[in-house]
């Protein structure tokens, strides 16, 4: 009998080995491992759906599965406490586990997804996610206020850990067009959306995202005053950018809604919307999983934030305009004193 190599012995070990991953590989999601904070949104049930119902050759969606959550709520929002046992059950039923150690959860899988409703603890929450270079979604709000938003930002960069939000209205093909070029350069563009406030939230955080993800996805940052006049039914916020353009932002909460705005460019005049659902920002989000580059960068979701929080400033000063830059460098002061509080030892 022939003996057989080291070499040979290696090169055997690696087809089985190979074998195995391939065979792996046919399983829905055996190629990247997706772990979920929190249960209590829709987003935590139309996501998982999307991806774990994805077949296994979809090239978008394909080989990516929620496996894992962490299950939890806000005691102090309604819609919060209502949903967790009922989508606990449901998502249950789609094949994810249930994991109450939010580091076992982080350590177990490949990439997170962010989904608490509330963004006051969305800073908490995803700290052991950046820590572990887990490539992370944060699902919107991106935080309860700009200085944690700001906070997110500065440790993802001392980690070096990719993080991505984004509203799915960024996502409609209307939008993404004029981003693109369709209408040549971007003169101003004027947005709507729903625009319910949770007191909890500055008040454009809680939905009022959606309208202003629109603005920005049109405008990009650069926001220099914001001014805000406001009712019971209704908000405008008017935003300056530092070239001159002019944007605008109605939040709606009486008559009818809906999701959409107009764009104004060198080359036309377009309207935008309507919602398309979530599935092109779920792709996003999979294609930047992946290893693909982070689809919105952190200035532009820093004025994002800061835009909305200046409207917030401009009712508390009695509607007057309010400069971006100050904002930003407030929460900043407040964001760094977090920052180096958590890296301290850390260097």
């Amino acid at each position: 009998m022939k003996k057989t190599s080291g070499a040979r012995i290696l090169v055997l070990l690696l087809s089985v080995l190979l074998a195995d991953f391939a065979l792996a590989g046919d399983e829905p999601g055996a190629r990247m491992r997706i772990g979920m904070i929190g249960l209590d949104t829709s987003h935590c049930l139309a996501f998982t759906k999307l991806l774990n119902e994805a077949a296994a050759d979809d090239p978008e969606l394909g080989g990516c599965r929620v496996v894992l959550v962490y299950p939890k709520g806000s005691p102090d929002i309604e819609s919060s406490v209502s949903r967790v046992p009922d989508y606990t059950v449901k998502i249950r039923e789609m094949g994810v586990e249930i994991e109450d150690d939010l580091q076992k959860m982080v350590d177990s899988v490949d990439a997170v997804l962010l989904e608490t409703n509330d963004g006051r603890p969305h800073l908490e929450q995803v700290i052991p996610v950046l820590k572990a270079g887990k490539p992370v979604f944060i699902d919107k709000p991106v935080a309860g206020s700009l200085a944690d938003a700001i906070a997110i930002y500065e440790l993802a960069k001392h980690y070096g850990t990719p993080v991505f939000s984004s509203s799915s209205l960024r996502y409609s093909s209307s939008v993404q067009s004029v981003r693109n070029g369709s209408i040549g350069e971007v003169t101003g563009c004027d947005a709507y959306s729903p625009c319910s406030l949770e007191a909890t939230h500055p008040d454009l955080f809680w939905y009022g995202i959606h309208g202003c993800e629109t603005l920005f996805t049109a405008m990009g940052a650069g926001v220099k005053t914001v001014t805000r006049s406001s009712s019971a039914g209704s908000d405008v916020v008017t935003g300056v950018w530092k070239d001159g353009r002019i944007g605008t932002f109605r939040g709606i909460r009486s008559g009818k809604s809906g999701y959409g705005g107009t764009a104004f460019g060198t080359e036309g005049v377009v309207q935008l919307g309507p919602y398309e659902g979530y599935r092109p920002l779920v792709v996003e989000i999979v294609r930047f999983f992946r290893g693909g580059d982070v689809p919105v960068s952190a200035e532009e979701t820093i004025d994002l934030y800061a835009f909305m929080e200046a409207a917030d400033e401009s009712k508390r000063q009695g509607f007057v305009p309010v400069e971006v830059a100050q904002v930003i460098a407030a929460a900043r002061e407040k964001a760094m004193q977090r920052v180096r509080a958590e890296t301290a030892g850390n260097q």
